[in-house]
């Protein structure tokens, strides 16, 4: 099968899957896509495995998509300069305190406390160690969910900035983490002096680079004359920045955030006029919500190779309730800390906790972990927690909204 044929396949299964989500459902596209596509792949595995060949023709597609590249070299830059380059920077420059918070201690808290649970609950029989690497992959909140959630929600502003901010800063945290322990695991002891280092250093290099390569972009997009010229130029800064990060070997999602943010800031410091915004900003609005549909039609066919077991099953109802207690106790304290600093300060425990979405780069991170430090419980695990996240709070969150806002009405 050719990759073309496989991209007709994804494209043709995300449009039917969107138009019935929409027409008949009325889901969010990319909730019913990814329900719709887990349904149909469940379904395959379990009733017709071996009528009219559907079931080995499934597989057979999604065993020659290498999601993990696909992900991470493929739709992850895109996916967050859009998401960075379409933020509201006056509300993130208002919420920068609780991004920080949420973003840094928020993920550090989770990460620890997520996997003394695992270790309590899971049934695995796995190390400790084994359930820090867990709790790095699982714990960072995806930009991808989050944003596309946002998008159709109607949050509040600043619980929207607050949510926004920490999905695009806490999965470089998140990802350092999880190296680093992986190196852990096979031998390598580094001193928590040597991790702080190499967390400051991958971290700060990925934003100097992304914030550097947007100003040369900005001053191109300056000069230019057609706004055919303004969106290539955006475009080789999303994939050329990420990849001068790669070489350089600092934060590849940072440098994207940054250089999404440092780009939009730069344009509107220019004359009005000079460059075309409504144009830039339509065209990667197209291309965040195409490859967000895609996106998560892959994610309902990553089924086809979960290993659904009682163990599995046990560890993912664990991850479920160990994440979602944990998230819950580390946002309460946190915006505690918050208000004492900040009086008077506006935010919901219950909105960040279940706005708080896993997708595609917990997956991602899931399936680079070797079989011996186990890959199949956490992979299993993952993706329970990931169809949870985007299928019923991603899907319920209008709902939830709608009973804060009567909350909010009911208010003196």
């Amino acid at each position: 099968m050719t990759t073309l044929e496989i991209a007709s396949i994804l494209v043709a299964t995300a449009a039917v899957f969107g138009w019935i989500s929409t027409r008949w459902l009325k889901l969010p596209i990319t909730v019913g896509t990814m329900l719709l596509t887990v349904i149909v792949s469940m379904c395959l595995s379990l009733a017709v495995p071996r009528h009219f060949g559907l079931y080995a023709f499934a597989v057979g597609v999604e065993h020659r998509i290498d999601l993990q590249t696909v992900i991470l070299d493929g739709m992850l830059p895109l996916l967050l300069f859009a998401g960075a380059f379409l933020l509201d920077l006056e509300a993130l420059a208002k919420e920068k305190l609780a991004v920080s918070l949420l973003s840094v201690a928020g993920t550090l808290i989770s990460i620890f406390a997520v996997a003394g649970l695992m270790a309590l609950l899971a049934g695995t029989g796995a190390s400790f160690l084994e359930c820090l690497i867990f709790g790095a992959l699982i714990s960072p909140t995806d930009p991808i969910a989050v944003l596309e959630m946002l998008r159709r929600t109607g949050v509040p502003k600043a619980i929207e900035a607050q949510l926004a901010g920490e999905s695009l800063f806490n999965d470089g945290i998140g990802a350092v983490l999880f190296i680093t322990l992986l190196s852990v695991a096979r031998g390598h002891a580094p001193t928590p002096w040597h991790i702080a280092g190499t967390l400051l250093l991958k971290s700060g290099g990925g934003i100097a680079i992304g914030i550097a390569a947007a100003w040369a972009a900005s001053q191109l997009m300056r000069r230019a004359q057609d706004y055919q010229v303004d969106i290539l130029i955006s475009l080789a800064l999303a994939l050329g920045g990420y990849v001068l990060a790669d070489i350089a070997h600092v934060s590849g999602p940072l440098e994207a955030v940054a250089a999404g943010i440092a780009l939009r800031h730069f344009n509107r410091c220019m004359p009005c006029g000079r460059i075309a915004h409504e144009n830039v900003d339509a065209f990667w609005k197209v291309v965040d919500e195409v490859q967000n549909s895609l996106l998560f039609v892959l994610l309902g066919m990553e089924i086809l190779s979960v290993s659904l077991s009682a163990a599995t099953l046990r560890a993912g109802a664990a991850a479920l309730l160990s994440v979602t207690v944990v998230r819950f106790a580390a946002v309460l304290l946190l915006l505690t800390v918050l208000r004492w600093i900040k009086p008077g300060h506006r935010s919901s425990a219950s909105i960040l906790t279940w706005g708080g979405l896993r997708g595609g780069l917990s997956i991602a991170l899931a399936l680079s972990v070797p079989e011996d430090l186990g890959r199949s419980w956490m992979l299993g695990a993952t993706y329970l927690v990931v169809v949870f996240s985007i299928v019923f709070q991603g899907g319920s969150m209008d709902l939830l909204l709608r009973w804060h806002k009567k909350k909010w009405a009911a208010l003196p």
